[in-house]
């Protein structure tokens, strides 16, 4: 199973980087770093996951790929 995509990319506005994933809707996080930004959606995703659960939602497939890597097979 491929796990989900996660963008990470700097933020002027909030002067820190965001971390997101695509495949899961309003699921992001903040950090000072990247590598802080990406601990902090892992955790966004573990929590999104546990929700969707409980709640009974559908748990979406990790199916996002930038177009950069729409040439190499997955």
């Amino acid at each position: 199973m491929r796990d989900y995509h996660i963008n990470i990319f700097y933020s002027e506005e909030d002067e820190g980087y965001i971390a997101d994933i695509p495949d899961l809707d309003a699921c992001s996080a903040f950090g000072a770093t990247p590598a802080a930004a990406l601990e902090e959606v892992q955790k966004a995703k573990d929590l999104w996951l546990q929700a969707a659960r409980a709640e009974g939602k559908p748990i979406p497939p990790a199916k996002y790929r930038p177009v950069i890597y729409e040439a190499v097979p997955a």
